[in-house]
């Protein structure tokens, strides 16, 4: 009578709190394998890591595991019944020498992870997947221009409607103004998330937009910081940049100090502008004051003409 065997499966499922590539390096540090090899695991497919071992040992097993952080269970091995007949039939039918022959307790020879695609399949309306740099670039670029266009078209649409009825021109132009903003920030939210993916981050980062100061500093991470190389836990890597993503990423680098020195330019004339404008108002004040100071210089001799001419005249004398 034998004893009973058991083996170690694995799903995939990880133990709260552990991160997916934290769990991949451990699995890899245990098995003493790459990443990439362990990352074929990870498919949701249930897998037999150990078979054919004891109850002590197959509960050894499941403590390195779990670890290790992945959720692996125990399953009893199922009996194996041999019969005359079967070997018979085995024996005398044609069998393929070239092949080994398939033992109940070999380790599983499936390609596990052959689901696993080489590269994302790209999307820009979604909250999944990857991108990269350069493509992050290339999107964002598209996404400006697209905004300019449909902004023109608001404007021209609206100036239409208003030549003809003022009311309805502010109405539709801010109506078309809401949808197009809420529409940029949509598909912004989506692409900023696919960047944070592609750097093994959470998409939930992308609120720190919202924070102050750090708004300012958080894109340029997005745009400087490289994705992981091979696969992560928001699935595999993205497609090599093509052409075109390589000439609008060009593009847009070249775009950013463009608006810079607009900006800059902009910025000067406006200076130039209030400066030329204080030294007016600083001029027409000094004329102002001129032209009191001449007045009362006016007043003041006209007093004095008249406090003149009354002195000048006669005085009777008390003969007459």
């Amino acid at each position: 009578m034998s004893d009973n065997r058991f083996k170690i499966v694995f799903d995939g499922a990880l133990l709260p709190g552990v991160e997916s590539t934290t769990a991949k390096l451990n699995l890899a540090e245990l098995f003493k394998s790459d990443v990439e090899a362990i990352e074929k695991l990870f498919t949701g497919r249930p897998v037999a890591l150990k078979r054919d071992l004891s109850r002590s040992d197959a509960e050894t097993y499941l403590t390195a595991l779990k670890n290790a952080g992945v959720d692996a269970r125990i399953e009893s091995e199922q009996p194996v019944a041999f019969s005359l007949a079967e070997a018979h039939e085995t024996d005398s039918g044609a069998s393929d020498l070239s092949r080994p022959a398939a033992s109940p307790y070999a380790p599983p020879r499936a390609a596990v992870g052959d689901d696993l695609p080489e590269f994302a399949t790209l999307n820009a309306f979604t909250i999944h997947g990857r991108i990269g740099r350069l493509r992050y670039l290339a999107w964002t670029l598209v996404l400006t221009v697209a905004l300019l266009v449909a902004s023109g078209i608001i404007a021209t649409a609206s100036f239409a409607v208003a030549t003809a009825s003022p009311t309805a021109g502010v109405i539709l132009g801010s109506l078309l103004g809401f949808a197009l903003f809420v529409a940029l920030v949509w598909v912004s939210v989506q692409i900023g998330v696919q960047r944070l993916h592609d750097l093994g981050w959470s998409g939930w980062l992308y609120l720190l937009n919202l924070v102050p100061f750090v708004n300012s500093i958080f894109p340029l991470l997005l745009l400087v910081l490289p994705g992981n190389t091979g696969a992560n836990q928001y699935g595999a890597p993205p497609p090599r940049n093509s052409t075109a993503v390589k000439v609008l990423a060009s593009l847009w680098l070249a775009f950013i100090p463009l608006m810079l020195i607009i900006v800059l330019a902009l910025g000067m004339n406006g200076y130039l502008d209030q400066l030329e404008a204080n030294v007016d108002s600083s001029y027409e004040s000094s004329s102002i004051n001129a032209d009191d100071d001449t007045d009362q210089s006016v007043i003041v001799e006209e007093e004095d003409t008249q406090s003149a001419d009354e002195a000048a005249e006669p005085v009777d004398s008390p003969e007459q």
